[in-house]
This record gives structure tokens, sequence and C-alpha cells, in this order.
């Protein structure tokens, strides 16, 4: 095994990173490209297919330049990638045009035409999610009911890092994590669901065979080996989408593990071997990497967002402090937010820049201070708006307790991962540990891990976490500061349905 080693792909929304690990994890090399992101109207998301090929086999063909290491070393390669994106192909294989992806909007009538044709309840009952704009069974139905001569002529559809799959392969191919987020796919019994299809119109048989995340999905073609550089030897499995590569990456993978993210967006991601929905949707339930498993994940819109905005529009100051000591802006604010008391001095931020979706499914709630004065300084808005982005995750695991998911630990990732104080806060308000892992490669480490299993050089997913994930601090919860917090937050989860009537007098205006 300690020859051997294993490719992680990561296809993100603003590039591609390819990493070559050891079969323990270790990184070796790594190389990344970007490629951009095309907004032709308002609220409009596409990419170039043949952007993201282009930038994964420079990359795969650096990573296996540079690291200097025999190319048949390199067992296997998995991949990670943005979810929800329409990859639509002809007879022959080629692309109909850019990816509508995740972040699109245009959907919502057909949202709403998924929600009639389908019924709400009966949506949730078999894909464990409500319609929704970001999903791609909208962005099909988009296509035929306005780019009917597109429709007419696909044949096959695939998800962002299954096109990738399909160029290196020649496979039609997908697996369960990200299939999940297509809302075509009968989440509980992991397979198509042929009453969707049906209702909706797709052809079945547009879509991938679907496997479980560690299984083998073929191997490098001819082709594919001369552009990169990768023996035909090497096989591909089938991956993960981002956040449950990310659950991987960090040994999230069995019950009572999770990990919350505060990137721009915020997450909290809970394994669960025990299929559990929310009826009313306000989180998603996923099929996980890990076989017979699923996630359940809320999703905050403006987490590190929030704190970002404040940097850029009030905190001047700090910036230039920054620049002068040489140190980031955000260790600054921090600091400052220290010196403001729990509560922010009786000030709440709701973090609702652009709108929410865990709990309330709101695209038109708006974010607010409520019971600001004249002897709040910058350290009340900056601790007020770390607070109120940490009840907004609290409402996730609130929800996720309640539907009988186990949270004992979790673990801290992205931006605001680094901050200590901000840790603390998140341990003081979820009532439980919060750690932080060794190693920070996130998704591509997690499509790797998929990879080594596939290979054989681990018997399970389990396993090869257990093996290579480390957890490097951990920081327990202050129960007297929590009862603290917890009276904050009792008032804050008041002031949505408060001002729900509010926002949607705003939008009319």
């Amino acid at each position: 095994m300690s020859n051997a080693c294993v490719l992680g792909l990561d296809l993100g929304t603003s590039g591609v990173k390819t990493a070559l690990f050891s079969a323990d994890g270790e990184q070796l090399c790594s190389a990344s490209r970007e490629y951009p992101l095309y907004q032709p109207r308002n609220g409009w998301a596409e990419q170039e297919p043949s952007d993201w090929w282009n930038a994964s086999v420079e990359t795969i063909g650096e990573v296996v330049r540079e690291s200097g290491i025999d190319p048949s070393r390199i067992k296997a390669l998995g991949m990670s990638g943005q979810m929800h994106g329409l990859v639509m192909l002809d007879e022959k294989g080629e692309t109909l045009g850019r990816s509508i992806i995740w972040a699109d909007q245009r959907t919502g009538a057909e949202c709403e035409q998924i929600t009639s044709l389908v019924g709400a309840k009966r949506l949730i009952e078999i894909t464990a999610n409500p319609a929704l704009t970001g999903f791609t069974a909208s962005k099909i139905m988009w296509v035929k009911n306005h780019r009917p001569e597109l429709f007419a002529r696909c044949r096959h559809i695939l998800l962002p890092k299954d096109y990738i799959r399909y160029k290196l392969t020649g496979s039609f191919a997908t697996e369960v994590s990200d299939a999940s987020g297509m809302q075509l796919l009968d989440v509980p019994n992991r397979r198509w669901s042929e009453e969707i299809t049906g209702k909706l119109g797709i052809p079945i048989e547009w879509l991938g065979k679907v496997y479980e995340s560690p299984e083998v999905t073929g191997h490098i073609s001819d082709q594919a080996a001369r552009l990169t550089g990768l023996p035909q030897s090497t096989l591909v499995v089938g991956g993960a989408g981002d956040n449950a590569a990310a659950a991987v990456g960090t040994g999230v993978v069995r019950d009572g593990r999770a990990f919350c993210t505060i990137g721009t967006s915020g997450v909290v991601f809970s394994h669960t071997d025990k299929l559990s929905i929310d009826p009313l949707g306000r989180v998603h339930t996923f099929c996980c990497a890990s076989p017979g498993a699923w996630h359940v994940m809320g999703v905050v819109q403006s987490a590190g967002l929030s704190l970002r905005w404040l940097r850029d529009t009030v905190c001047e100051c700090e910036s230039k402090l920054a620049r002068e000591r040489g140190v980031d802006p955000y260790d600054v604010m921090i600091d400052e937010a220290r010196r403001s008391p729990i509560g922010a001095n009786r000030l709440i931020y709701l973090p609702y820049l652009m709108g929410e979706r865990t709990p309330h499914l709101d695209p038109d709630c708006r974010g607010a201070f409520i019971g600001l004065s004249a002897m709040h300084a910058r350290g009340d808005l900056i601790r007020a708006v770390m607070e109120g982005v940490t009840y907004a995750l609290n409402d996730s695991v609130n929800i996720l307790r309640g539907m009988g998911v186990t949270l004992d630990n979790v673990l801290a990732v992205g931006g605001g991962a680094r901050s200590g104080f901000w840790r603390a806060m998140l341990a003081d308000v979820f009532g439980c540990p919060i750690g932080v892992p060794e190693r920070t490669e996130g998704a591509a480490l997690g499509a790797a891990i998929l990879a080594a299993v596939g290979a054989g050089l681990y018997p399970n997913v389990s396993d090869a976490c257990d093996r290579i994930i480390k957890v490097k601090s951990t920081q327990q919860p202050d129960r007297e500061n929590g009862e603290a917090y917890g009276k904050v937050y009792r008032l804050y989860t008041r002031l949505y349905p408060s001002l729900r009537d509010s926002f949607i007098g705003l939008k009319g205006l």
C-alpha cells in the first residue's frame, strides 16, 4: 500500500483543483486552474463544460509531471464537484450549449410546475427535498419549456463532475450523493425515480448509471491517457458531490459526527445511518458517500459573506490597521468583537443578505440589525454579525436534532473556522465540542479517499477515514456562556416571523 497513490479532483465553481495523495492521505502535489462564470442575464449563471475539461486535463497532466513519481503508481482517481449543474449531450456525446449551474435562479416557474405535477408531499417523500431553483430537475424543465429544440436533440444528461468522468472514461455514470441533488433520484432507495421522471416527461434512459461513491465506474480511456499522462489502468470511482466529499475529507462518516462550514455560505452537515427526512423541507437529505447511509444538511446563505460585507462597508479603520500591521483584517475585527459582551450590548443581527434557505426557504427576506443605538461601536456590530451567523447555523442544528440526527462532535471548516473566538462561540451555542481537522484539503482529499477504497487500498470508507483523518484541537462548550447565548437566541428566533410581512413589503417598493 505504501507505494500506491491516488488522485482527487475537485471541480469547483471558480476553478478545478487536482491533488495527488499517498495511500495514507499525505498530499504530494497539486495544481489548480480557474475558469469563467457567465451571467448573460440577471439571475442566470452558466459555465462552459469545455472549460472544465481543459482545466481538468491541464491540472492532471501537471500533477503527473511535477510529482516526479512513476505514473503506474497512481491506482485510481476520485472526483468531487459543484452539484446540481445541467450538462446536456446529443447522440454523438457533444454538449448542447453551456451548463446551467447551481447558482442559477431562472427556474422559479419550473419549481411551481414540478410541485404541481408531482405534488409537494410526494416530491419530498421521494426526493427528500422540495422543488428548488438550484436543483437540476427545474433546469431540465426550463430547457424543455424555453429551448425545446435543444431538449429534442438531448440524449444524455450529466452533472458537472460526471461530464469529466465521461470525457476520461467514455462512461455515462453518476453516483448517489451528487444524483440526490438532481431531484430525480429516489433518495430512500438510491435509484432513479420512474415516477418523477415519468411525471416530468424526462426520459430515464438519458440519465447515467447510478453507483455508490467508492464503486469503480470505469478506467482511463486511450485518448484521455494521451492527454493527461495517466495510464489506462487508472481506475475512476464514483466520487461525490462537494459537501459529501468534504465530509469524507474530514472523517464525517459515522453517526454522531458532523461538520460546520463558515465560508461565503454556511453549512451544518451531519452523517446518519438511518434515513431521516424533514417533511417541511427545511433541510436537505441526500445519500452520502458512505454506501447505505445518508446525510442531512442545513444551509445559511450569507455566513462568512455577512462578515465580509461588514468589513468592506463599515470596517475601513480595521482594514487600514491590518495593512499597517501586516495581518488579516478579520483578525483586527475579531479582536474588537472580543471586547463586546455576549449579546453585543443588546444588538442582534439577522444574516439574510441573500435571502435564506434553512429554516425559512425565503428568497425575499433581508438582513437587519435589531436594537441599534447610539452607544454601539464597531466591535458590537462585528460581534452581532458573528453571533447572528452562529444563531442561523444553530437553527439547522436544532432541526437536525428534532429529526433524531445525533450531533455529538462537530468539526469546523472554512474561513470562519480559523478563528478560535468563533469556534468557541459555536461550541457554546451548539452545546457540543467543536474540533478542527488536522488536514485541510477537504473535498479533494475526500475524493482521493473514495478512490483509495475503490482501488482496494482500504476495505471501506469508514476504515479509511479512521486511519487517515485526525483532529488537531477541540473546543469544549462553556455551560455558563451557553445559557447567556440561549437567552439571546430565543429572542433571535422570534424576529423573522415578526418581520416577514415587512420583507414582503420591501420587495414591493
